[in-house]
């Protein structure tokens, strides 16, 4: 585990020590979940003060690469990628898969769903705008969080007009086979395309609890809106662990 420090080096000891744990990381020799050496180690280890051995964990927690599990240690980060296949993950409803299905069995995850909240309330204005609504108009709201191996990677909430929902399960909390594009498609809509928005940012509280996210760890904002008939029927406002995520487009040259 030791490498020689440096005390007079102009880099900090506790980011030498950094240095050194995140190559081991980053070289594989600690795998997702692994547990690093404790403070009391990295003090014996390196000759150090306790404060400074937290700091080189705080270093590694702050990018993401570590957690601290209260009472058990530090861990590497378990990070499942899966890859979000953003040019064809539509395409494969007519065999009943929802597109987050689609894209965990490519990535070979075990995966659930896991409906917070299904009913009817004001959408806010950026979802009203893009659906040619007026401003706080009542739609129908559904908000889930999705697991990959166990863990929170994204938190989506749609927002779909009443007159598009109406007769449909689209307001219970599971729509059938293939989800509520589905059940659009049942009420005889056709699906021109999708338009897709995507941005990074720093989760709000809320999403930093739903995902369980490290400190200063970024989340991809995306937004989609789908287009049936040439009108907007659904608008989706999901945030992304950035660190679970492969965006894939396969775009004709």
């Amino acid at each position: 585990m030791t490498v020689q420090i440096d005390p007079a080096s102009d880099r900090a000891v506790y980011r030498q020590i950094a240095d050194y744990l995140r190559g081991e990381v980053e070289r594989g020799e600690r795998e997702p979940g692994a547990q690093l050496p404790s403070e009391s180690q990295l003090m014996s280890a390196y000759n150090v003060s306790r404060v400074t051995a937290r700091r080189a964990l705080g270093v590694l927690v702050t990018e993401g690469l570590v957690v601290a599990e209260h009472g058990r240690g530090w861990f590497v980060r378990r990070r499942p990628p899966v890859k979000r296949l953003g040019s064809d993950r539509f395409s494969r409803r007519a065999e009943g898969k929802a597109a987050f299905t689609v894209d965990m069995e490519a990535s070979n995850r075990r995966f659930r769903v896991d409906v917070l909240d299904v009913g009817r309330g004001p959408a806010p204005i950026e979802a009203t705008t893009r659906l040619g609504l007026d401003a706080g108009a009542e739609t129908v709201v559904r908000r889930r969080l999705y697991f990959a191996e166990d863990q929170p990677i994204e938190v989506a909430t749609s927002y779909i007009p009443l007159d598009v929902a109406d007769g449909t399960p689209i307001d219970q909390p599971n729509p059938g086979p293939g989800g509520i594009y589905a059940r659009m498609e049942d009420k005889g809509m056709t699906f021109d395309r999708y338009e897709e928005e995507i941005s990074a940012r720093m989760p709000t509280q809320e999403e930093t609890r739903l995902l369980r996210l490290p400190p200063g760890s970024p989340v991809m904002h995306l937004v989609r809106t789908a287009i049936a008939d040439g009108r907007p029927v659904e608008v989706c406002d999901t945030v992304m662990d950035a660190a679970a995520f492969v965006l894939h487009y396969r775009l004709p040259a």
